[in-house]
């Protein structure tokens, strides 16, 4: 049913007999899957393509120094002739979106393609049961990276607009060039998109501005620093993030992103979770660790993403899920730290 790919050719005839692309977002939508979907938009409309953009959420607030943001939309016609997906191959990350009337029958009966970046070639996070072609390429530091090899061996137009949104895509996955997932040929695509028109200053003068924050907001990160919680010994830091802060701050800042860092950087912790709870019963968690064991967390929960960036998703109380986590993060610590040692 899937076919993985490391060649473009299969993905360059598709998009040649298709003349309505939709580009979808998952529902955790960061500067990768936005700076991407705008990118490919930039890429394919100069061939004679419709393209449309689609987010089941709408695209937060300090998402919004991308340009091009505004044409994403949470509208689904389903006149389309190709959907392609990217930044993700996790059914967790398109639960909205499988449930817009119409999308997972589109699914079943058109062609689809997803460009991702997350796992490894033979443990890919992808557990999507509809029909699809996967382009998966895990040594890029973000997806944007696979779609400028493609616009490069496709010899398509790149704009100064898609460039824009590729440099944008891979700055955010990658704090601003400075993870582990950069590689040389992160830095090669990087000098490539400048020498398109992009460049990193001005796309991080126009995110400066947007993370401004209103003096409540600072206010709130003080009260978020006063409820972090230490476990294993030190080494786990969360927080807990209920509905009632997520519907008063959320549209304004990310509570997670206000002290996710910080949490990490305290002396002893490995890895920081933000959890967030909401009315249906679902919960969310944010990592970012200072060991490649990120992804190892979210797969134990469903979910996915870098060896020190990742998330998930689950319908838990949160008391049970906490505890339930620190009994996952307690053991791969351990086990982390025992391998250390023995090496």
């Amino acid at each position: 049913m899937l076919q993985y790919t490391y060649m473009f050719d299969s993905v360059k005839s598709l998009i040649e007999d298709a003349l309505r692309i939709v580009i979808i977002q998952p529902e955790n939508p960061d500067a990768d899957s936005l700076g991407t979907s705008i990118a490919l938009e930039e890429l394919l409309s100069p061939l004679g393509k419709t393209v449309s953009l689609f987010c089941a959420i709408d695209m937060p607030k300090y998402l919004r120094y991308i340009d091009g943001w505004d044409r994403v939309s949470q509208d689904w016609s389903g006149q389309y002739d190709l959907a392609i997906i990217v930044d993700t191959a996790a059914e967790a990350l398109l639960i909205k979106t499988l449930e817009t009337p119409g999308v997972r029958h589109f699914f079943e009966t058109h062609q689809t393609i997803i460009f991702d970046h997350h796992g490894d070639e033979d443990e890919a996070d992808n557990d999507l049961s509809f029909p699809h072609t996967f382009i998966l390429d895990s040594k890029a530091a973000a997806t944007s990276e696979v779609i400028f090899r493609l616009a490069q061996e496709s010899r398509w137009e790149v704009t100064s607009s898609a460039a824009n949104g590729m440099l944008a895509s891979i700055l955010g996955d990658t704090l601003g060039l400075s993870t582990q997932s950069v590689t040389i040929r992160t830095f090669e695509t990087v000098t490539a998109l400048m020498r398109y028109g992009a460049h990193p200053a001005n796309i991080d003068q126009k995110r400066r501005e947007y993370m401004k924050k209103p003096a409540d907001i600072l206010t709130y990160k003080g009260e978020l620093i006063k409820r972090i919680e230490y476990h294993c010994d030190g080494h786990l830091a969360t927080v807990h993030i209920p509905w009632e802060d997520i519907a008063q701050y959320s549209d304004r800042y990310n509570p997670s992103v206000l002290v996710l860092d910080e949490m990490r950087l305290v002396e002893g912790v490995e890895v920081a979770i933000a959890i967030k709870t909401y009315p249906d019963g679902k919960l969310t968690g944010k990592i970012r660790s200072n060991l490649p064991i990120s992804d190892h967390i979210a797969g134990y929960f469903g979910g996915g993403g870098h060896s020190y960036s990742a998330g998930y998703k689950i319908h838990e109380p949160y008391q049970s899920a906490l505890n339930e986590l620190i009994t996952v993060c307690d053991k791969i610590l351990k086990d982390v730290i025992r391998h250390d040692k023995t090496t």
